[in-house]
């Protein structure tokens, strides 16, 4: 009997991906930015994302062979789970950087038989690679940075591991070339979007588990915002701590209150005033522990995502989702924001399976005022 080829994923993790996430610093980009993360409490999430998405691929390990990195640029993790691998590349430093990412992508670039990358980071870890490896190759994203602007990440670390197993039934799979975006993380700490294409890599054509690219700009409906604003304001009890999202919508219920705005990051209003600005995870836990009476999150959706939670909005991590609750998350969108997905659901990606399972289903959206709609979170 012959045996079956094995299907040889090039396997690159940056460990580092997605650091300054909780602690508020916007990413991890930068030469002291993963310190200063790190000295700030903050925790690697990358190499737990990518266990979600190879547990995945677990009743197929006898299929599978990956090649990748020493120690935390991949093998640490499959050595973990127990599948097979071997190492091509093995850094200088303990501390791994894009100069190491750069270095296993065109390792892998040079074996033919690799058939599809495999790597976990953000928009920065996508460019890294995008500057090295073949256009002409497939590759897949698994979502493990601050900012996901690029078209070349599955829409959750499971979504990532179902595109695969996928490929390794031998299911047909279309591919298409997606956009490798990034922003300038400095402009984005002080709240400005400044996004830049960078080239384009081949991903599996999976569109209800590969993410689109982010829709840019401000809602232009500044009318639905108003009334949104209106709604949200006029249920505002004094003894409700209010923890504000990040995004152009609940930017607006700021604008209206009169109060600052972080616009990519997550504020604390009680009473209609501004208690805290830019808090980190650890803040918010601190302040949800204090607090003693009633807590509502107010969130909005990613256009051309339908992300709700774990894109660009970390610091709402799972202890801090699951001390407000379900029933206490009020999203509000524009019906057009809602519209752009089509038949999509909502998306969370929590970095915790539990949480996003109990988090799916029908959940009410504010679109206006006096105006709601049904959508549905769905699991991935």
């Amino acid at each position: 009997m012959t045996q079956q080829p094995l299907f040889k994923i090039g396997l690159i993790i940056n460990s580092f991906a997605g650091l300054g996430g909780s602690v508020a610093l916007k990413g991890s980009d930068g030469a002291d930015t993963a310190q200063r993360a790190l000295a700030l409490g903050a925790e690697p999430k990358a190499p737990l994302r990518v266990k979600q998405a190879l547990s995945v691929l677990l009743p197929y390990q006898s299929q599978l062979h990956f090649v990748t990195g020493s120690a935390g640029l991949g093998a640490t993790v499959l050595q973990e789970l127990g599948l097979s691998h071997e190492v091509i590349y093995t850094p200088s430093a303990e501390q791994t950087g894009p100069e190491d990412t750069q270095q296993l992508a065109q390792r892998l670039a040079e074996l033919d038989d690799i058939q599809l990358l495999l790597f976990a980071g953000g928009d920065g870890t996508a460019r890294d690679i995008c500057a090295v490896y073949p256009d002409q190759r497939p590759v897949l994203g698994i979502p493990a940075g601050v900012k996901i602007h690029s078209g070349v990440y599955a829409i959750s670390p499971t979504a990532a591991g179902k595109v695969v197993e996928q490929m390794v039934r031998g299911q047909l799979t279309s591919v298409l070339q997606a956009d490798v975006m990034d922003i300038d993380e400095e402009a984005f700490r002080a709240g400005t979007v400044r996004a830049r294409r960078y080239g384009e890599m081949l991903v599996p054509a999976e569109l209800q588990y590969v993410q689109a690219v982010k829709m840019g700009g401000r809602e232009s409906d500044e009318l639905v915002l108003a009334d949104i604003a209106a709604e949200i304001i006029e249920g505002m009890d004094d003894d409700t701590l209010y923890v504000m999202g990040s995004g152009s919508t609940v930017a607006a219920i700021m604008e209206d209150l009169q109060l600052p705005n972080t616009l990519l990051g997550v504020d604390l209003v009680y009473q209609q005033r501004l208690l805290m600005a830019d808090v980190t995870a650890q803040q918010l836990e601190q302040q949800l522990r204090d607090h003693q009476g009633p807590v509502r999150l107010v969130i909005t959706v990613i256009g051309g995502q339908g992300h709700l939670f774990g894109r660009g909005n970390q610091q709402l991590s799972p202890t801090v989702i699951r001390m407000i609750g379900k029933d206490n998350i009020h999203v509000v969108a524009t019906k057009s924001k809602l519209q752009e997905l089509g038949e999509r659901p909502l998306v969370v990606d929590t970095g915790d399976p539990e949480l996003d399972a109990e988090l799916s289903g029908i959940i009410r959206v504010t679109t206006g005022y006096r105006d709601e709609v049904f959508a549905r979170i769905g699991l991935v």
